[in-house]
């Protein structure tokens, strides 16, 4: 596979205006198709659940079974089509798993090498994949944020290019192409248009990104962000209006667990964002076991946050969106 697999020959994703409507169009088409056009449709057990029709859209039929293959492959080969990584050099980047993977397989389908460093608690299926496809993963420290302080460290000393989730606005604008998959669908009568949308928040690339295209396109849509209790740094950061770290972190959903707010992800919320809930570990536990009961699919635990969240807090008042973004747990 060629660095231009998937891409149209007259695209150039240098020229990208990330996150503006024109440029999440053009990168539906330049992600690769197998993290494109994943499965949406309305769920009648979770619609009778929540009192309005709920539109459950599943990120997790694709090869790293998670929404992250998006973003990743956007950001990965602009960064290839600039130059800033080649076979000479590698991409590095921080992750707890699904990030990790997107890196590893757009790296791969490029002959680049690829360096995760990950916490020496990580979910070991995460890091078994991201091994399987082709990375270099190396674990220290205790949390997320700790690895990806080493990951800052590993650039400085020995060179190549440091890719952030949630820094790079390639990775939203990738993400944002779920959120045009349902606008369209909607368009073609095939759904009925969404009052809110719930999104689980890790360090707000998701959220930027599906919220971006929304905003411009569906702006009656309620945008709905959902954290842990014990991982609230980007929730703490949106209603300060500033970032806001917090010193430990404290949930099983790896996914989100993040204590390390990142200072464009909190600007890029501010007007895009309607809201932000908490949601505690025991909420998450038992909407993971129930969507992965009524879905028929694993349901990881970080991807459980959207339906907890709407669980959570008043319900709303028409269709609501929950989107699953991984599976793998």
């Amino acid at each position: 596979m060629t660095a231009t697999s998937g891409v149209p020959s007259s695209f150039d994703m240098r020229t990208i205006p990330e996150l503006e409507t024109e440029a999440i169009r053009a990168a539906k088409v330049a992600i690769h198709p197998v993290f494109r056009d994943t499965p949406q449709y309305v769920h009648e057990s979770l619609s009778t659940r929540l009192g309005v029709p709920v539109i459950v859209k599943v990120e997790t039929a694709n090869p790293i079974r998670s929404f992250k293959g998006r973003g990743t492959w956007l950001a990965v080969h602009g960064l290839a089509a600039a130059g800033e990584i080649d076979v000479d050099r590698p991409i590095v980047c921080a992750s707890a798993g699904n990030f990790g993977q997107g890196v590893a397989y757009a790296a791969r389908a490029l002959g680049v090498p690829a360096f995760v460093f990950a916490s020496t608690a990580a979910n070991v299926g995460k890091i078994a994949r991201m091994r399987a496809l082709g990375a270099e993963v190396v674990q220290v420290g205790d949390d997320f944020d700790a690895a990806r302080h080493a990951s800052e460290r590993h650039v400085a000393s020995h060179g190549g290019h440091l890719l952030v989730d949630g820094q790079d606005p390639r990775i939203s604008t990738g993400a944002a192409t779920l959120a045009l998959e349902i606008t369209d669908a909607v368009e073609r009568a095939e759904l009925t248009s969404p009052a809110v949308i719930s999104i689980p928040v890790g360090n707000g690339a998701l959220i930027n990104g599906v919220a971006s295209w929304l905003v411009a396109t569906a702006p009656d849509c309620q945008i709905l962000g959902i954290q842990a209790e014990g991982a609230a740094a980007m929730t703490l950061s949106w209603r300060a209006g500033r970032p806001i770290d917090t010193p430990t972190v404290a949930t099983y959903a790896d996914g989100i667990a993040s204590r390390i707010a990142i200072p464009l992800a909190v600007e890029l919320m501010t007007g895009r964002v309607d809201e932000m809930r908490l949601v505690d570990d025991a909420d998450l536990h038992a909407a993971q076991t129930e969507l992965t009961a009524e879905l028929g699919i694993t349901v990881e635990g970080a991807a459980a946050a959207s339906w907890a969240g709407l669980l959570a807090g008043p319900r709303p008042d028409g269709p609501a969106v929950v989107i699953v973004t991984g599976s793998n747990v």
